[in-house]
């Protein structure tokens, strides 16, 4: 795990490619049409961001052969709250296999510990069970459902809300 680069444009569009059917329903960014410049056009964003610690995107890659696998996100940021929505997605072909639930604490032990925050939101939309079983593994607790909360491909959506704070998290999640 590490932030994301400009150089990892290519691997980024590819997976996303690969995910549109999954991914593609719940973020809109991930869309049929998608091209590689917008890919390198959103890296180059999350570089700028990152310096400017306004957002933190961490890239997952496989511990074997190093293959990019997904993302995992720190965005949103409210400093004036310590608060901040922590996302993530994994390519459609490594779904399943732990990398978000590994990736997750992880990256929130970063939001608390190095951002200072004492809140992350995890946003889901309602029919995404699969983010929503990786907050509920996680140790995040369901707070209820938030109306018209996301806008996803242009319509609004309801969304599960989840949380996690500083102690919700075990001792032993690996910080960044």
């Amino acid at each position: 795990m590490r932030p994301g680069t400009i150089d990892d444009a290519l691997v980024h569009y590819e997976a996303a490619r690969e995910s549109m059917n999954e991914v593609g329903r719940w973020l809109s960014w991930c869309h049929p049409e998608m091209t590689l410049e917008e890919s390198e056009q959103w890296l180059a964003k999350c570089e700028q961001a990152w310096r400017a610690n306004d957002f933190y995107g961490f890239y997952l890659f496989e511990r074997d052969g190093g293959r990019f696998v997904g993302c995992c996100t720190i965005n949103e940021i409210d400093r004036f709250r310590l608060r901040a929505n922590l996302g993530y997605w994994i390519r459609s072909s490594r779904q399943g296999l732990g990398f978000a639930t590994e990736a997750v604490p992880a990256v929130a032990q970063f939001g608390f510990q190095q951002i200072g925050l004492q809140r992350l939101e995890i946003v889901a939309a309602v029919g995404n069970v699969a983010s929503q079983r990786v907050a509920a593994k996680v140790g995040a607790q369901r707070e209820g459902v938030a109306r018209n909360r996301l806008r996803i491909h242009g319509r609004q959506s309801d969304a599960a809300i989840f949380s996690l704070i500083p102690g919700d998290l075990p001792p032993t999640a690996n910080s960044l």
